[in-house]
């Protein structure tokens, strides 16, 4: 009995001594795990800053800042998944059923969220390659407007009429960005076919002239504008086209501007702006001769006719 006893207090110091040990290297692990992960992030953080140091673009930087946190979050979650897993390790959990069963899962939740991790993977992309950033103009999924946010899962966009338009990033397969180093302004402008096109390439290019040495607008201005000549023949005008290079963003503001200073100098000159007209041909016979033209008046026109001379005869 007594040996039963000694047994028995023997196997319940031996377990009590490797449920210590076991709690012991799980506390190492977890010691460890947190020592990895804010060694890990302080790297990445000490990296972003020394990346940013040079910047000197707040957008440049805030992109530099969102790059840090993503990698920072999954930094945390490689070593927090390591950590579990040695974890359950030491309290003799098999991993490979787990593990299998995880598997299962995984295909389970990726079939039903293959558009969110494509969103994930997206975006990353799309801030590491510096696509498009806050302040931007682009055209993203079919909308256009400001970038007002830019995440790993959408890009929100407000357009001018002030509506909200969250794209998410799986949709995203084209961006076009108008806001990127510089743009060009683009203006079209429609004279009558009976003025002179060189009086008119010539007035543009004037204007064009006053608005770069405009000391609001000329700084917006890059380079002279570049004057193409005449772009098409329409149905009631001749197409003439120039362009600016202007300041990221300013393309709609010097476009505007230059229109109605041309406006002004076509006004002053005599060039008749081209608008839509039409001709009415009644035709040739064939033996050369037109016929004359008919014009009938309707009984609304004979009665005001009629109105308008009985106020004749009233006033006399």
């Amino acid at each position: 009995m007594d040996q039963l006893q000694q047994l028995l207090a023997l196997f319940q110091a031996s377990e009590w001594r490797a449920a210590l040990f076991t709690a012991l290297r799980i506390a190492i692990i977890l010691l460890v795990a947190v020592l990895a992960m804010r060694l890990l992030q302080r790297m990445i953080r000490l990296f972003r800053e020394r990346v940013t140091r040079g910047m000197e673009d707040p957008e440049d930087i805030k992109r530099a800042q969102t790059l840090g946190r993503v990698f920072r979050y999954l930094a945390a979650v490689v070593v927090s998944v390591i950590a579990g897993a040695e974890i359950l390790h030491e309290l003799g959990v098999s991993l490979a059923p787990i593990l299998g069963a995880a598997g299962v899962a995984g295909l389970a939740v990726g079939f039903g969220a293959q558009s969110l991790v494509k969103d994930y993977f997206t975006g990353f992309f799309i801030l590491l390659e510096n696509q498009l950033r806050q302040g931007d103009v682009v055209e993203v999924g079919g909308k256009a407007g400001l970038v007002e946010e830019v995440t790993l899962r959408h890009v929100r966009l407000r357009d001018y009429e002030g509506h909200v338009h969250f794209v998410p990033n799986s949709l995203i397969t084209t961006v076009t960005n108008m806001g990127k180093g510089y743009a060009y302004s683009v203006v079209d402008v429609g004279v009558a076919y009976r003025e002179n096109v060189d009086q008119a390439l010539a007035a543009m290019h004037e204007v064009a002239g006053e608005i770069r040495a405009d000391p609001l607008f000329g700084p917006k201005i890059l380079e002279d504008v570049e004057i193409a000549g005449v772009e098409r023949w329409d149905d009631s005008a001749v197409i003439l086209r120039c362009r600016f290079m202007v300041r990221p963003l300013e393309q709609w503001n010097v476009r505007r501007e230059y229109l109605r200073r041309l406006k002004k100098r076509f006004d002053a000159d005599g060039i008749e702006i081209a608008y839509p007209h039409l001709t009415v041909y009644a035709g040739v016979g064939k033996d050369g001769t037109a016929p004359a033209f008919h014009v009938v008046g309707s009984r609304l026109g004979d009665a005001a006719g009629g109105l308008q001379a009985a106020r004749s005869r009233e006033g006399d």
